[in-house]
């Protein structure tokens, strides 16, 4: 796939879209909206709807280009979205995401976060990541060994 693919899971693909957001990818994800607001969003911003409901799937506006996720495992959910977008794990793109609300990270300089995060952390680190949005801070600390741990199955 040539353009960066970007999503948009339903309400029984929380964790999914939390790991396509720590894989890199645009995803967006909201526990309370309904199938005919996930329909009319996914398809007005161009987002790759992803689905365990089946009954949602058959909906014709839906029929290609989207992803009925069979995965029973998280492992294999992640793998067949990748698969179905035809990608791979980037370790460049992991962890460029927030989390929390899926914008795209922001580097802060050190100094300016001093007071924002625990002493041993400032000590520690010396990159440090913040989002545009929430204003949620990041930093690779010892989750991004065990992220790319848990990921480099995926690789293959």
């Amino acid at each position: 796939m040539s353009v960066d693919p970007r999503f948009l899971a339903d309400v029984m693909l929380g964790s999914l879209a939390r790991w396509l957001r720590i894989l890199g990818y645009d995803t967006e994800y909201d526990n309370r909206i309904h199938d005919d607001q996930l329909v009319e969003r996914g398809l007005a911003e161009g987002r790759i709807v992803l689905t365990r409901d089946t009954r949602l799937m058959e909906r014709s506006a839906l029929r290609d280009g989207h992803l009925l996720v069979r995965g029973q495992t998280l492992e294999e959910q992640i793998l067949e979205v990748l698969r179905f977008v035809e990608a791979r794990v980037d370790e460049a793109r992991l962890l460029t995401r927030c989390l929390e609300c899926n914008r795209l990270l922001t580097p802060v300089d050190r100094e300016s976060v001093g007071c924002e995060v625990p002493p041993y952390v400032y000590r520690t680190q010396d990159r440090f990541k913040r989002c545009p949005g929430c204003r949620r801070l990041y930093w690779p600390g010892t989750h991004r060994d065990r992220i790319l741990e848990s990921l480099m199955n995926l690789r293959a």
